[in-house]
């Protein structure tokens, strides 16, 4: 199939379903109208390309969070960012979903999820100290760390995409042993795996780390995208998390990476350390974005669950094209994220299947050994597209291979 035979395809009327939510926002976009987008996942590659790469989602924006940027572009409410909006919008969607309550004044705004992990980062840890983090694991966590001169250990998950306590305690030791002080940078839930880690894991790994005495920072970005069949429990809610902090952001959720904004949280006994965090760290998320955020938080979350519905099915969909195109692929379908981790080493096809996909195939995912150790052979997917478009990316991988 040509990519031009897609256009038009997955746009759909702006209805609701038979339960009153807002139709499922994977089926509301054609690929015409998508392609006139400028943003990285509709610029990098040429056009002949179908990009399930950088996490965007084929979505439109959500109407309330539309309502409230128009709002705010009418009052010329453009200005900087002020005030508990952002937190007291988080506070409410968590305690909502997760039972979880956020007082604002353990909470700072940061630009975004990056950007305040490493803000948090400096406040527990120095240049040359240690950072631990479970590989595969999202790129930048290599590049930000490394960037800001602290090492990076590795603690591998299983196999089957899970945290290994073992593993976690040998990487503590060895980041500690110099008696430096050391992090633990977690991804929750995890990216590329899609692994949502159990209260039980996440205990024993706030147990560990409050054994060896490193500080865990734990990026939580993808918190709202957990599909049916799986429950996020945010870390600062386990035992030993005093200490913690976490970092949350609705631009997952509700595809806003381009209206910045985000926020750190801090445990009870962190909020001592958040509070030396330099003021003009506040100056750098979008004062609209932010408004945004809030508005998404507080009321898109209807939107939010047709998505996740749309997701759960895509999940489905792209387990059975496998199957029946690249039966070599293993895929465990992810409990959380828009990202699917496929498994191509059968294939054959050496350490970066992604770059043959690109070549042959002219489908762009995310090379796997950029998320380190355990990502040779493997490819990341963006499930978040239309039907077709995973269809026909299957089709064009497995002509490929």
């Amino acid at each position: 199939m040509r990519i031009s035979d897609l256009d038009g395809a997955g746009a759909g009327t702006a209805g609701a379903s038979a339960d009153g939510r807002p139709a499922n926002p994977l089926l509301r976009c054609s690929l015409e109208d998508l392609r006139k987008r400028t943003s990285m996942k509709w610029r990098a590659y040429p056009p002949d390309v179908l990009p399930l790469w950088v996490a965007e989602m084929d979505v439109p924006v959500a109407e309330p969070v539309a309502d409230a940027v128009r709002e705010a572009l009418a009052l010329g409410d453009t200005g900087y960012p002020a005030g508990t909006v952002y937190a007291d919008a988080l506070d409410d969607f968590a305690a909502r979903r997760w039972g979880w309550r956020i007082p604002a004044d353990r909470t700072a705004i940061v630009p975004d999820v990056m950007l305040g992990i490493v803000e948090v980062l400096r406040l527990v840890t120095d240049p040359g100290d240690a950072v631990v983090v479970n590989s595969p694991v999202y790129t930048p966590f290599y590049q930000f760390v490394s960037h800001m001169d602290r090492r990076v250990i590795e603690a591998p998950l299983t196999a089957e995409g899970r945290l290994d306590h073992a593993t976690l305690d040998t990487a503590f030791a060895q980041a500690t042993s110099s008696g430096r002080r050391a992090a633990f940078l977690l991804c929750s839930p995890h990216n590329p795996t899609g692994t949502v880690h159990t209260a039980e894991e996440l205990a024993g790994a706030a147990a560990l780390a409050n054994a060896h005495g490193v500080r865990v920072v734990a990026d939580e970005i993808h918190a709202p995208v957990v599909l049916p069949g799986a429950t996020h429990v945010p870390f600062l809610t386990v035992p030993g998390a005093e200490r913690a902090f976490s970092l949350l952001s609705a631009s997952k959720a509700w595809n806003l990476a381009g209206l910045k904004a985000a926020l750190a949280v801090a445990g009870p006994e962190a909020a001592v350390d958040l509070a030396t965090m330099p003021e003009e760290v506040s100056h750098g998320p979008s004062h609209v974005g932010i408004l945004a955020h809030a508005a998404a938080l507080r009321h898109a979350t209807g939107w939010l669950d047709s998505l996740l519905d749309g997701l759960d099915e895509n999940r489905r969909l792209l387990s059975r094209l496998l199957e029946e195109h690249l039966p070599e692929v293993r895929y465990r379908p992810q409990e959380g994220t828009i990202l699917s981790w496929l498994d191509c080493r059968a294939l054959g096809l050496g350490d970066d299947p992604a770059a043959v996909f690109l070549e042959r195939g002219r489908v762009a995912l995310n090379s796997g050994p950029s998320f380190g150790t355990g990502g040779a052979g493997h490819v990341r997917l963006n499930l978040a597209a239309s039907p077709e478009v995973l269809e026909e990316a299957v089709r064009r991988m497995a002509s490929a291979a």
